[in-house]
């Protein structure tokens, strides 16, 4: 059963990525933070996680503020939002990237979690688009196969540098995983 402050967070977030679209496959926006949202929790990830994972790309991708977010949903869910979202839109990709990178490098482990689960959809996405489409897909990104595989490479090393392998949570794990199927392809 889902809380009134879980259900108030899909609401809030439906809301702001309404009418938005996921590249390729054209399903509504809200599946993907959906997504995140239920890999978190499917991990026992507690609710300030959960709902930041459906919240994460508000801030980047639509109207909504951090300040609105600490207002609705606590300060913690508005730092890891704020942690998680490249700040700088009108930047060349490469840098803004970069900067995601190292952003991640040194943020919290909350945060690394946010971006494992993301990172996780978006890749599992990229990849069944990939057999349904072919080549063809990439014509919807702003970069290509190789300049996503350099990103999804190093933002695994960002996320997991400094943390032993035996210690790494299991979205990590699967984090990892899904990267080496990425560069596979």
């Amino acid at each position: 059963m889902l809380n009134a402050q879980l259900m108030r967070a899909i609401s809030y977030a439906a809301v702001k990525h309404d009418g938005q679209k996921r590249k390729v496959s054209k399903e509504p926006y809200i599946a993907h933070p959906y997504r995140v949202a239920m890999l978190l929790k499917e991990h026992d990830c507690d609710q300030d996680l959960v709902i930041a994972g459906l919240l994460h790309d508000v801030v980047e991708d639509t109207d909504g503020t951090i300040e609105e977010i600490d207002v609705l949903f606590g300060h913690r869910v508005a730092q890891i939002v704020h942690t998680v979202t490249e700040k700088t839109k009108t930047l060349a990709w490469e840098l803004r990237k970069q900067q995601s990178i190292d952003q991640i490098r040194h943020a919290s482990l909350d945060a690394k979690l946010i971006v494992c689960a993301d990172k996780i959809d978006n890749l599992d996405s990229i990849i069944n688009n990939e057999m349904i489409y072919g080549d063809n897909m990439w014509y919807d990104f702003e970069r290509g196969k190789s300049d996503q595989q350099w990103y999804y490479q190093k933002m695994l090393e960002s996320v997991t540098e400094g943390i032993n392998k035996t210690s790494y949570h299991p979205l990590m794990n699967q984090f990892e995983t899904i990267v080496s199927q990425f560069l596979d392809l």
